[in-house]
């Protein structure tokens, strides 16, 4: 266990745990704790107290004073100058045109921080806005986006019950509320009924939620059969949850009459049927029986029919497209032939007429001419190569020699060079 006090620091706000230390602490006092925010003015609203320890936010924080008399008067300083803060910032938003509504503006108990809450439809940018707020104010500055039901919290105002508002007045957390919880209260579905100021379910269907989920497990349906203890049976006509009352629709001497029991005199018999046990509804299964069947076979006719007509369709696509492929084959033959004589003709008849060179007055050579001219040419070319590569041959051998024997020439070599010497040896002999 451990022993904490409860302070809430703005109207409807979350209450925190703190130590109080060992100060005397009272239920009203006004305190001075530290916070994730800094230093905060607080409001005690429970006495010293003993809670278990999973019901506590480790590590829990201290009370560092009790609040004087100054501290009262700046925190009274603090209110007088958010109000100041707010008109600015709105003047800012107005000025940088964003589509953000400023709902509240909230100055720290040191004054180190300012806080503006807004709400917005989606995203917004406002790091120019920032900047312009920390300029003005000379201190840290943060921006909240809340939402509709936080909006309504904040501002205040009075339900359709003609009571302030819930979430304005003593709840500090808010609850989910379903639309389910207003159909077991057997409540109007109107959304302008059981909506709040803020647009969305009234917190207070919650109130009772509880106490309507155990009335209504007693209750039988409507249109249950029940019986009564003076030996009646009828049928649910309407129920009473909070009084626990059954209207019951009964017949006496062949006239129906509406009678009301407590639940505790009334026995359940079966629950709601959707036919009761007569022939007239068996007369209408049988017809609507029938009625099915005729349906279905004109489906079925009515598919064959369709699937006749696509068979068919899909005959005569495919005798269209046999027919196109074999046009298209025709024209393809002819133009092959057509092709064939025509490269036939070019190859058989050479140009008769050519540019000639500016000194020559001869006939240009024919096709063929230039076929073999250019076939000699070509023999021409393979013979000069043949003779370059074996001489490279005979003088790679001759430097193979040169270097076994030291670099002597042999008698041979000598012997070709004299002879190679002498001019014209032959015919002058």
């Amino acid at each position: 266990m451990t022993r904490v006090i409860g302070v809430r620091f703005r109207t409807a706000g979350k209450i925190y745990y703190f130590d109080p230390g060992n100060f005397e602490i009272k239920k009203g006092d006004h305190v001075i704790v530290e916070t994730a925010r800094g230093v905060e003015f607080g409001t005690v609203l429970s006495d010293p107290r003993e809670v278990e320890d999973e019901e506590v936010t480790k590590p829990l924080k201290g009370v560092l004073r009790m609040a004087t008399e100054k501290d009262i008067e700046q925190e009274a300083s603090n209110r007088i100058k958010e109000k100041e803060a707010f008109r600015i910032c709105k003047q800012k938003i107005l000025g940088h045109g964003l589509e953000m509504k400023l709902i509240d503006a909230e100055y720290t108990f040191d004054n180190n921080k300012v806080l503006f809450y807004f709400t917005a439809d989606g995203r917004i940018d406002f790091r120019d806005l920032v900047k312009d707020l920390a300029s003005e104010f000379k201190t840290r500055i943060e921006l909240r986006q809340i939402g509709v039901r936080d909006e309504t919290k904040i501002i205040g105002g009075y339900g359709i019950c003609g009571r302030p508002l819930c979430c304005h007045s003593y709840l500090s957390d808010f609850i989910p509320v379903s639309i389910k919880m207003a159909k077991e209260q057997n409540l109007s579905l109107n959304p302008t009924k059981i909506s709040g100021v803020c647009g969305r379910l009234m917190c207070c269907l919650k109130n009772e939620e509880d106490v309507y989920e155990e009335l209504n497990r007693k209750m039988p349906g409507l249109g249950d059969v029940v019986a009564t203890n003076d030996n009646l049976e009828g049928e649910v006509a309407s129920v009473n949850i909070l009084r626990q009352t059954v209207r019951i629709l009964v017949e006496v001497d062949d006239e129906k009459e509406y009678h009301e029991y407590h639940i505790d005199d009334i026995t359940l018999l079966h629950k709601k049927q959707k036919h009761k046990g007569n022939q007239q509804p068996k007369e209408k299964d049988v017809d609507e029986e029938a009625l099915k069947a005729l349906e279905a076979e004109e489906k079925e006719m009515a598919e064959q029919v369709v699937a006749a007509g696509q068979s068919n369709n899909k005959n005569q696509r495919n005798d269209r497209n046999r027919n196109r492929k074999n046009d298209r084959r025709e024209k393809n033959n002819q133009n092959g032939g057509q092709n064939n004589n025509q490269n036939n003709g070019q190859g058989n008849n050479a140009p008769s007429e050519k540019k000639q060179p500016q000194g020559g007055n001869d006939k240009a050579p024919s096709g063929n001419e230039k076929d073999n001219a250019q076939q000699q040419n070509g023999q021409k070319g393979n013979g000069q190569n043949q003779n370059q590569g074996e001489g490279k041959k005979k003088k790679n051998r001759h430097n193979r020699k040169n270097n076994r024997n030291g670099g002597r020439p042999n008698n041979n070599e000598n012997g070709q060079a004299k002879r190679s010497e002498e001019p014209n040896g032959k015919t002058e002999s």
